[in-house]
């Protein structure tokens, strides 16, 4: 089967789940959009990867679609309450972040670049693992002592473009060699 056969198929699977999870769904939901990856939704909607896949039954966490209705528990009552009460600080960087994270990529740079953080970190901001810190598992050094959330987004796309070009060749580097 070629590529295109593939993405039809996902396109058709996709649009036909999307007949039918509204009419089933009693959880808030959520249309996937270009860009869209579920750690930036679970973020959005103060939820997590895992419930959001447990919830859709999704087997790849790296693999959603363009049109593809994703139920959401208990996240529109959280939302509801972030958006009422006054922003602190964490919450306007999580807003940010969520931006700025696929910012100006293409749909497939844009999964790569999330499917290298949550082999990396699981996509945690704060992960640490000996030098290496962050989402894209940096060293403290490279990111010159500024572990914010958009400091480690801006370095790590830096990082991707002078060494690779971009996040998709990162992505075929790291499979080869298990690092980028």
């Amino acid at each position: 089967m070629n590529k295109k056969q593939m993405m039809k198929q996902i396109i058709g699977l996709s649009l036909l789940a999307g007949l039918f999870l509204p009419i089933v769904a009693n959880a808030d939901s959520y249309t996937v959009k270009s860009g869209d990856t579920l750690s930036a939704i679970a973020k959005e909607r103060n939820t997590t990867v895992d419930a959001i896949a447990k919830k859709n039954k999704i087997s790849n966490v790296n693999l959603i679609s363009v049109g593809q209705v994703l139920e959401i528990e208990d996240a529109n009552t959280t939302q509801k309450t972030t958006e009422q009460a006054p922003a602190s600080k964490t919450d306007t960087t999580q807003a940010t972040t969520t931006v700025s994270a696929s910012d100006g990529l293409s749909a497939e740079d844009a999964a790569a670049k999330e499917w290298i953080a949550q082999k990396e970190s699981s996509g945690s901001y704060t992960a640490q693992n000996g030098q290496y810190y962050g989402r894209y598992q940096l060293t403290i050094t490279y990111l010159n002592g500024d572990l914010s959330p958009a400091n480690q987004e801006k370095v790590a796309n830096q990082y991707v473009v002078n060494r690779y070009g971009s996040w998709s060749a990162a992505k075929n580097f790291w499979l080869a060699n298990g690092w980028y």
